[in-house]
């Protein structure tokens, strides 16, 4: 018999989207198992433990021990109206990403050209973090030209005199789609820098690079995390 100290605030049908809704934190648990919490966060606990062939109890100790050990510091963006949390995202995230591409991709380039011989894959990475910087450049243009001004719209009520959008769910659609084709561009980066390793003959320019990968890559689950889980059903519900 498994005895258990541990305060139980997470089961495993608990939805692992609303987890990192709840407490930002636990993404790190989500994120040492390999577990997507932002593209496929409508999940229970249990059905990503499954996935990965990952101890339920064991995950749900560790979920649960964030919240007894820790009182989420981070801002409670489940509480935020619309208009507030999209310009956060606009702010934050989509600023991030816009000072972040050319510079990654400068980085990758020179990579490719010195080391591409002896590491081929790094024409491979170069490749899917170019298609990543057109196809996330149209997406948060996208969301800003759209999505964010019916936020203010929806927070000021004047939805129906000025908004184009005659069903928001079908834009979000579009987005959560677009999401989740970034989330298996990132899945195919990391495997093939084995999770952000550098190798033994890696230079400075080489461990750099690879290091603001994976900072990108955390920050844009955070991205995903905020639209997916909480501003968008926000715009939805009526």
């Amino acid at each position: 018999m498994r005895i258990n100290f541990i305060i139980m605030v997470y089961n495993e049908k608990s939805n692992i989207g609303e987890v990192v809704t709840e407490n930002y934190k636990t993404a790190s648990v989500f994120k040492s198992n390999k577990i997507d919490f932002c593209c496929n966060g409508n999940r229970t606990i249990a059905e990503a433990a499954n996935k990965q062939n990952i101890n339920t109890d064991e995950l749900l100790d560790e979920l649960n021990n964030i919240y007894k050990s820790n009182i989420d510091e981070s801002a409670n963006f489940n509480s935020w109206p619309v208009d507030l949390l999209a310009e956060y995202i606009q702010r934050i995230h989509h600023a991030y990403v816009e000072e972040k591409l050319p510079i990654i991709l400068q980085f990758l380039d020179k990579l490719r050209k010195v080391h591409g011989i002896r590491h081929p894959e790094l024409h491979n990475i170069y490749e899917l973090f170019e298609g990543a910087s057109t196809d996330l450049t149209q997406h948060m243009k996208k969301e800003e030209l759209v999505l964010f001004p019916y936020a203010r719209q929806k927070v000021k009520k004047d939805i129906n005199e000025t908004s184009t959008i005659a069903n928001v769910e079908n834009p979000v659609k579009v987005m959560m789609y677009e999401h989740e084709n970034e989330g298996d561009r990132f899945r195919e980066i990391r495997t093939l820098t084995n999770d952000y390793t550098p190798p033994s003959d890696a230079c400075s320019t080489y461990k750099v690079a690879f290091k603001m990968l994976e900072e990108f890559e955390a920050d844009l689950h955070k991205h995903i995390h905020l639209e997916n889980n909480i501003l968008f059903p926000k715009l939805i519900k009526t």
